[in-house]
C-alpha cells in the first residue's frame, strides 16, 4: 500500500530534489573549468547537505507532527456470574438451556429469518438462585424444572 503524503511533504521533497540538481549542475560546471576547485567545493557542499539532511530527518521524525490522539478507554468487561444449583448465566445469547434434572428441552425451532448478529452484553449478567437463567442476549428455549 502506498503511503499518502501531504502537500507540505511534497513541497519539501521537490525543494530537496531541486537543490540537489542545482548542486550537481554547479559541480559539473566548476569541474570543467577547475578540477581542484570542484573538489574543494564538493567537500563543502557535501558537508552542508549532510547536515541539512540530518536536520530534516530529525525534524520529520520528532518535531513537525502533533501528538497523536489518545486511544479511547476500552469498556470494562462485563461480569458474568451464576450462583445456585443449576443456575445458568451467559454474556451473549442462549439457544437452549435446561436446568432441571433428567429432561432435555425440545430443540429451538429453526428461525424463519436470519439470526441477528451477536451483540456484546452491555453490562453484567447474574443468575442467582436454584435453576435460574440469565442472558445478556436472546434466549431461545429454557426449561427450569422437570417436565
Amino acid at each position: 500500500m502506498a503511503a499518502q503524503t501531504s502537500g507540505r511533504s511534497k513541497r519539501v521533497l521537490r525543494t530537496g530534489v531541486g537543490v540537489g540538481v542545482l548542486g550537481i549542475g554547479a559541480l559539473i560546471a566548476v569541474a570543467v573549468t577547475d578540477l581542484g576547485k570542484a573538489d574543494q567545493l564538493a567537500s563543502v557542499i557535501g558537508a552542508v547537505l549532510a547536515a541539512v539532511g540530518l536536520g530534516l530527518s530529525l525534524w520529520g521524525q520528532f518535531g513537525s507532527g502533533a501528538a497523536p490522539a489518545p486511544a479511547p478507554p476500552s469498556p470494562a468487561a462485563p461480569t458474568i456470574t451464576a450462583s445456585g444449583t443449576g443456575a445458568v448465566a451467559v454474556g451473549g445469547s442462549i439457544g437452549s438451556a435446561a436446568t432441571g434434572s433428567g429432561t432435555t428441552p425440545a430443540p429451538a425451532p429453526a428461525p424463519t429469518t436470519p439470526p441477528a448478529p451477536a451483540r456484546p452484553a452491555p453490562g453484567s449478567v447474574t443468575a442467582s438462585g436454584d435453576r435460574s437463567v440469565a442472558a445478556g442476549g436472546d434466549i431461545g428455549t429454557v426449561s427450569t424444572g422437570d417436565a
